[in-house]
């Protein structure tokens, strides 16, 4: 896999260099002339924790909540005031662990960000199935929250057995979304389980847009090194064929595919922290990603709290992008949206697309994984699946070795990937 990935970055990058993080990192961010600068914040609580999940998160209690929500939020204006005025922002997202864990503060840090920002494209939080109940929705919709995206995973008894979950209430979650209702709600399912079928899957899809979806995420099942899942990922054929299957369906029933993975039943109905061209990240764990560089804040919650009570960020460690490297970084993540627009690419690098990677997108459409139509790059149904493909060993090879270090020291003193 390392090998795949490494050729990869050497060709694109036209340079044997690797992508170097450090410990070293700015106090002060650039990134008020940022375009499209997105936030994100991550709670890291959960009641129980899922053994096949790889994100930064720990057991809740009370006390940790409110301590961290604390540094959190002083996080926050320690960035704020970095500018002299309130920036606009695309959205806000919230991201765990389990975000509802804190819902009674959710407004407060809500309120700390938009002293610094204007959020115009709505403000969205992840739930466990567990959460959508009345109160809790209302709380959150008071609160400002605009989107919900709830983790399913699957409706079906054989692979919540599989995943370690309880099965899933989904008249109660029906009953509570008619009483509180939201602009965008979203309903997350894994794909590439074992034993799951076409079936199966959209059996799934059927029973989120017949009980208060209006978006749905098939997410690809991975295989991280450092969780203790016993499960093991469906071979590559099969995986193609379920994704392309399950694809084929949804855009036969008019669903709008708005990334790799998610559809929706509306063109405004939109879910994605990811497809984003800067980003902010507050909160163990969140990543910030601006012009000339990414950084990655610290997974411990102890340590989080630590730096920030000192009036320090909890950068742990930060890479700064050559040009090709950011270029790479954008277009990966630019095509998760299924679609690239040379465009835009000119208006953030000022310099053209074919300039920089004509030949690579000549070769990918006569390999069938693009088509060009009115100057707009879109992946065909090919390109989708060797999209996905590719991120799973870019998964493997990148994020598990990071995630994996990170989850092992507070602040690593550096990593080549």
């Amino acid at each position: 896999m390392s090998t795949i990935t490494n050729l990869t970055r050497m060709w694109l990058t036209r340079s044997i260099k690797p992508f170097i993080f450090t410990n070293e990192f700015d106090e002060q961010l650039s990134f008020a002339e940022c375009r499209n600068l997105g936030l994100y914040v991550h709670i890291p609580f959960c009641s129980s924790i899922c053994n096949f999940c790889p994100y930064c998160k720990i057991v809740y209690s009370k006390e940790a909540c409110d301590r961290y929500i604390d540094a959190l939020i002083k996080e926050v204006h320690m960035a704020g005031r970095q500018i002299k005025s309130r920036k606009a922002v695309t959205s806000l997202y919230f991201g765990g662990g389990t975000p509802a864990l804190a819902a009674g503060r959710i407004k407060e840090i809500i309120e700390a960000i938009q002293k610094h920002f204007m959020i115009t494209e709505g403000i969205g939080v992840e739930l466990h199935p567990d959460n959508v109940n009345v109160p809790l929705l209302q709380t959150l919709k008071d609160a400002g929250v605009t989107k919900i995206s709830i983790g399913i995973q699957s409706f079906g008894e054989k692979h919540q057995a599989v995943l370690g979950r309880k099965n899933v209430d989904i008249s109660a979650i029906k009953n509570a979304l008619k009483a509180v209702s939201f602009e965008t709600v979203s309903m997350d399912f894994i794909f590439a389980l074992p034993g799951q079928t076409f079936e199966d899957l959209k059996s799934d899809i059927d029973t989120a847009f017949a009980n208060g979806a209006n978006h749905i995420a098939i997410y690809p099942f991975i295989d991280f090194t450092f969780t203790e899942s016993p499960v093991r990922t469906m071979a590559k054929r099969e995986k193609r064929k379920l994704l392309d299957d399950i694809t084929d369906y949804c855009l036969g029933k008019g669903y709008i595919r708005d990334s790799i993975w998610t559809f929706s039943k509306g063109e405004n109905v939109r879910y994605s922290s990811m497809t984003r061209d800067n980003f902010l990240g507050f909160g163990c764990s969140a990543t910030t990603l601006l012009q000339e560089q990414f950084k990655i804040n610290t997974f411990s919650v102890e340590e989080y709290c630590g730096r920030i009570d000192k009036g320090l960020l909890s950068t742990s460690l930060t890479i700064r992008f050559t040009l090709r490297q950011r270029m790479v970084y954008y277009l990966f993540w630019t095509a998760y949206s299924t679609k690239v627009d040379p465009a835009d690419f000119e208006e953030f690098f000022k310099v053209p697309l074919k300039k920089m990677y004509g030949f690579e997108f000549w070769i990918a459409k006569c390999l069938g994984f693009l088509r060009e139509e009115k100057g707009v790059y879109h992946m065909t149904l090919k390109g989708a699946f060797y999209y996905h493909y590719y991120e799973n060993f870019y998964t493997l090879s990148y994020i598990d070795k990071m995630w994996g270090l990170m989850q092992k020291e507070a602040f690593p003193s550096g990593m080549e990937l």
